[in-house]
């Protein structure tokens, strides 16, 4: 199963495994998503299934939109990705324009990657954006002890030039980026409510868009234990 649906961050709550311990969760109302669009190598050069999350009022919408998701047989939808099926385990032709794909798809996971937008910060100092420890702060010292020190050393590959070297680690605009959060633990699925509860913390605000796939990349124990329960 390669393909990712996208889903909503609830936010953050607790549950209790058998031996009573505490486990920190994420709670996500994944789904339902809907077909909108089948890209094959004939029609667009390439394999690509595209799909649909979110109910939105026609006149908050676009009529190219609304004509779009109408070609397969739903209502205009607030999101919409494309996600290449090239290495996907699912096949194309399983798939068909309108079906719905709810969080039943990994009922057999045991491993997922969450990605999200984490929160915007806004403008941050070098300290808190990249944990710099500061100057120091004992007698002799300016008033400037958060500042992130010389820069003068990353000028150019010789020491010097006209400008600071690119991905110098400076103050500037913190957050709002796309982040992965890869191999988290599935604690539990209902599939009533279409909700998947994942270990730890997730990317983004509560009642954001999160897109959640099969976890990839996996350690060696975590990859064997995956097989076992894909193959259960």
């Amino acid at each position: 199963m390669g393909l990712t649906l996208m889903g909503t961050k609830l936010g953050m709550t607790r549950v209790f495994d058998a031996d009573g311990h505490s486990v920190p969760v994420t709670v996500i109302a994944l789904g339902p998503c809907v077909v909108t669009q089948l890209k094959t190598e004939e029609t667009d050069g390439y394999t690509a299934v595209q799909i649909a999350y979110g109910e939105v009022k026609p006149r908050n919408s676009t009529m190219q939109i609304i004509g779009h998701d109408a070609k397969a047989g739903a209502s205009a939808k607030r999101h919409h990705r494309e996600f290449c099926a090239c290495d996907s385990k699912i096949d194309l032709g399983e798939l068909a324009l309108g079906q719905t794909l709810d969080i039943s798809l990994f009922e057999k996971c045991a491993y997922v990657d969450v990605t999200g937008t984490s929160k915007g910060k806004g403008f941050a100092g070098g300290m808190k954006r990249h944990n710099f420890k500061g100057l120091c702060a004992s007698h002799g010292t300016e008033r400037k002890h958060r500042s992130p020190g010389s820069i003068g050393g990353h000028s150019a590959n010789l020491g010097t030039g006209p400008k600071v070297k690119k991905g110098k680690r400076m103050a500037g605009h913190m957050g709002d980026d796309r982040v992965t959060m890869r191999s988290l633990d599935v604690i539990r699925i209902d599939k009533e409510q279409g909700l998947m509860l994942v270990k730890g913390p997730v990317p983004g605000a509560n009642k954001g868009l999160v897109e959640v796939r099969e976890g990839r990349r996996l350690y060696k124990s975590k990859g064997v234990k995956q097989k076992e329960t894909l193959g259960a």
